[in-house]
């Protein structure tokens, strides 16, 4: 016990660390400030074009989804995953190593060009986080967490993260063995990760487009707006278009629904009139019991 109580004490000051580093030194590396530079950009575009004219340029629920992005991309890592994280991964190796793993890494790619590496983990990582989604429709007391993010009301770019801090284990926690098992060479996802903080920002935001032929490709504004409708179809009982990046899983598993422009339908689901407003009542849902 005490190796993992240094683990978790070692990661929560290493990441501390990490996050001053990240504010104090900006850089073309930096997760912190291309985040804030993605977002700004993005909502420029909203109020440049926007789809809905008359929303208004800090909508509803504005700050609120802009604290959102800043506690699940860093603070929760501070104030409690990254220490837990590492504790788990080190526990499972640990598992392995009783019964003579050492390595989990099953496929090996490495001699694959950096490029096709990078389509590859694209690729596996967003098929993983789509049927983790479908999940958080399925399954009753995940989609209690998940309500979070459909209590957005007035859809803009910042509502791209705003979810229960508990999708963060779990989509993690779903996604580390079979990414484990693949041996990438490329040990810096950098590019990766912010090309889809930029797909998800606009898959939010007030814009009013689909990319052409390439909305069965992507996902996107017009389609992933009817993914918020609050009054789902009837042969559509958990959701439609999961899509993370990529629309096409939705087009291959039959789940893809764009009807017609929902460009004024209304958001949300059903009861969210008495859903928690706050931030820390949404953080608390549903483990307070309250709403």
């Amino acid at each position: 016990m005490e190796k993992y109580w240094n683990i978790f004490i070692n990661s929560y000051f290493g990441y501390w660390n990490y996050l001053v580093s990240e504010v104090l030194n900006p850089s073309w590396h930096n997760y912190f400030y291309w985040l804030i530079l993605l977002s700004v950009f993005v909502w420029l575009l909203e109020l440049v074009l926007p789809w809905r004219k008359n929303q208004k340029a800090i909508r509803k629920d504005f700050w609120l989804d802009g604290f959102y992005m800043f506690f699940n991309f860093f603070l929760f890592s501070l104030i409690l995953y990254d220490g837990l994280s590492n504790v788990a991964v080190n526990a499972f190796n640990d598992l392995l190593g009783v019964f003579g793993v050492q390595n989990t890494i099953a496929f090996e790619i490495q001699a694959l060009p950096k490029w096709l590496q990078f389509l590859v983990m694209l690729i596996i990582a967003d098929f993983i986080q789509w049927n983790t989604h479908r999940l958080l429709h399925r399954v009753p007391w995940l989609w209690e967490f998940h309500k979070v993010h459909h209590s957005v009301k007035e859809m803009g770019f910042a509502a791209h993260l705003r979810f229960h801090w508990m999708e963060t284990i779990v989509y993690k926690s779903i996604q580390y063995i079979p990414l484990a098992m693949i041996g990438f060479g490329i040990d810096d996802f950098f590019v990766l990760h912010i090309f889809t903080v930029l797909i998800g920002h606009l898959n939010h935001a007030n814009l009013g487009w689909d990319y052409g032929p390439l909305k069965y490709v992507f996902n996107n504004p017009k389609m992933h707006i009817w993914h918020h409708v609050k009054d789902l179809p009837k042969d559509y009982k958990y959701g439609v278009n999961y899509g993370i990046t990529f629309s096409f899983w939705d087009y291959l598993f039959k789940t893809a629904y764009v009807p017609k422009s929902g460009k004024n339908i209304e958001l949300g689901f059903d009861g969210d009139e008495k859903f928690p407003k706050s931030f820390v009542k949404q953080a608390t849902y549903p483990l307070s019991g309250e709403e």
